[in-house]
């Protein structure tokens, strides 16, 4: 298990130098990635940083972002789900077609397409360790098989529309009002501050190393001026997206869930060292299915936002690049590639400098030849950081 799972940070300058040296960058890669990204589209076109562009930039990460927190979950244990963008487009096809075929209620057809998605990753999971499949040959059968189903529930039509006055596409044209973000990053601010006091006191009685004062105040106090000026700027223009709420929900659910529970400290153990956590008396082959099952869920959840983005599901559902940008977002915010390290966090961060980087530059008109060798080059740097920490870690 990475040691950064257990501390979460370091606790004086002189630990904190000591992972710079073993080249253990954290997060700070990519925030200034996006400050420089931000920097030069922002110079070559004033439209980039406006709060309507923002706003669009907020919606278009949402559903890939989603889908990016479920490649997280199998990533951390050193795995690939291939299947990720294929298993979206199929659940929102079956949630489409039961609430716009079928006429069932828009919140049970999503509950059965989720279960669905549940269903496929429980059958990926077992395929994975009880017949020993590889993961990738699993999920890549999954990728093709599961594209194919989609093909034949469309049928010959292709396209199915959603109602654009219905609940779906309604989740993707709310906005919140002023009052109500400020209110949530009041609520925002003030939880990590009162979870940093407690942890805190709990560390102390239970003899354990607390962070400095002074770089919890910091995190926090930088946390409360980003949220803040994201409401700001976005609402200049219509609002905070419920997408963005929705997605940053989730982003601080499974985060929480990691970092807070024994599933989480499981499954940085069996991603750290899969022999040491099988003697230590974890069920690693159940670990490894839920992780599948988690991913399935969350592609199948991301599918179902996109649906609602485009109030409408089409053969091109789950295809094209999504899965692609899913992993290098995840990738590109700091998870491992080799498992055991990596956060929630980082497909936020992931998706916000790939999402930044696609918008900027069709604002530039440049063409998708050169986005994709940009986008390739990012990826490649951030694989090549984690390889860096990961053979300074060994040594």
């Amino acid at each position: 298990m990475n040691a950064d799972t257990l501390t979460r940070r370091p606790y004086t300058p002189k630990e904190a130098m000591g992972r710079l040296r073993r080249g253990d960058l954290g997060a700070w890669p990519v925030a200034a990635g996006l400050v420089v990204i931000a920097a030069v589209f922002g110079t070559l076109n004033e439209h980039f940083l406006s709060p309507e562009n923002l706003t669009n930039l907020a919606l278009q990460m949402a559903a890939t972002g989603t889908i990016s927190l479920g490649i997280i979950m199998v990533l951390l244990l050193g795995e690939i789900d291939l299947s990720a963008g294929s298993v979206s487009g199929l659940c929102a096809v079956v949630m489409t077609i039961l609430y716009v075929k079928q006429s069932w209620n828009p919140v049970a057809a999503i509950a059965v397409a989720l279960a669905a998605a549940g269903a496929i990753g429980l059958l990926h999971g077992v395929m994975h360790t009880r017949l020993g499949m590889p993961s990738f040959v699993v999920t890549l059968a999954g990728l093709i098989g599961w594209q194919g189903l989609l093909l034949y529930l469309l049928g010959q039509g292709g396209t199915i529309n959603l109602p654009f006055d219905g609940f779906v596409s309604k989740l993707s044209d709310t906005w919140l009002p002023a009052w109500l973000a400020w209110v949530l990053v009041a609520v925002l601010t003030g939880g990590w501050a009162a979870a940093a006091v407690i942890g805190r006191r709990a560390r102390r009685a239970a003899g354990l190393p607390v962070p400095l004062a002074y770089l919890t105040a910091l995190r926090i106090g930088g946390a409360a001026v980003v949220f803040a000026a994201a409401v700001t700027v976005l609402s200049a223009d219509r609002g905070v997206p419920l997408l963005l709420v929705i997605f940053g929900a989730l982003v601080i659910a499974l985060d929480l869930v990691l970092r807070h529970t024994v599933f989480g400290r499981w499954m940085y153990a069996v991603g750290g060292n899969t022999e040491a956590a099988r003697r230590a008396g974890i069920n690693v082959a159940r670990i490894r299915v839920l992780a599948f099952v988690l991913a399935s869920v969350l592609a199948g959840f991301g599918g179902i936002l996109a649906a609602s983005r485009l109030s409408a599901v089409n053969q091109a559902s789950g295809g094209s690049d999504i899965l692609l940008m899913a992993i290098a977002a995840a990738v590109i915010g700091g998870t491992s590639l080799f498992g055991g390290r990596g956060r929630p966090y980082a497909a936020l961060l992931g998706i916000l400098v790939i999402q930044s980087i696609t918008n900027g530059m069709l604002l530039l008109n440049v063409d998708s030849s050169i986005r994709f060798m940009v986008t390739a080059v990012v990826l490649a740097l951030a694989v090549a950081i984690d390889s860096v920490a990961r053979r300074g870690s060994a040594r």
